[in-house]
């Protein structure tokens, strides 16, 4: 049996050192790399402290939206009764989880807000007779509208938008750090491009 001791190995570098190495000095660090580290600590800390503010920014002024749309159509919408015409087809599967669920445009009959008497199509449960009744939802041009805004949409929609817009902000950091990176990449070419114009002669002369 092999009892050799095996050569030490030198110890594995430091995963903070990898991550800082644009601040370490090193002869192989150009100015470059420590302009891009700093544009990207900058660019962290930006996204940091601008995430909570475009939020509640962005929050507030979807809230505003969503309340103003919602008090405009509670007092634009009226619900009243409407009138099967004709029966509604019946769900292949009566009683399952999908009839539950499934609904079936039918012509009803129903009074608008200036009392005329109008007919239009409105999605209903499945089954249902010519001469049931049904709630539905009118504008006050006498069209069938959706319900209003309740305040849980309002809330439910609010958090979408202030969700979104904290995505998209780290989303913008990164474009703009690609951006930068680019520009770095386009300066570095430009610049060993002209480093090799003056040292090429030196290599490629015959003597």
């Amino acid at each position: 049996m092999d009892r050799r001791i095996p050569p030490a190995q030198p110890p594995p570098e430091e995963l903070p050192s990898v991550l800082l190495w644009r601040w370490r000095r090193n002869p192989l660090r150009r100015r470059s790399d420590l302009v891009q580290g700093w544009i990207a600590l900058g660019l962290i800390l930006g996204v940091l402290i601008t995430t909570p503010a475009v939020m509640f920014l962005v929050g507030d002024s979807a809230y505003r939206v969503f309340r103003h749309t919602a008090r405009q159509e509670a007092s634009t919408r009226h619900e009243t009764l409407a009138v099967l015409v004709h029966d509604a087809p019946r769900h292949p599967e009566p009683g399952s989880s999908e009839a539950k669920k499934t609904l079936y445009p039918v012509t009803v009959r129903f009074t608008d807000p200036n009392g005329r008497n109008r007919t239009a199509t409105t999605d209903v449960e499945p089954g249902l007779t010519a001469g049931n009744t049904v709630r539905v939802w009118v504008s006050d041009q006498g069209k069938i509208t959706d319900q209003p805004l309740s305040a849980e949409q309002v809330r439910s929609r609010t958090m979408g938008c202030a969700l979104l817009a904290a995505m998209a902000v780290p989303l913008v950091g990164l474009g703009l750090y690609g951006c930068a990176g680019r520009r770095m990449e386009r300066r570095n070419l430009a610049e060993w491009e002209a480093s090799w114009a003056r040292v090429a002669p030196g290599w490629t002369t015959c003597t």
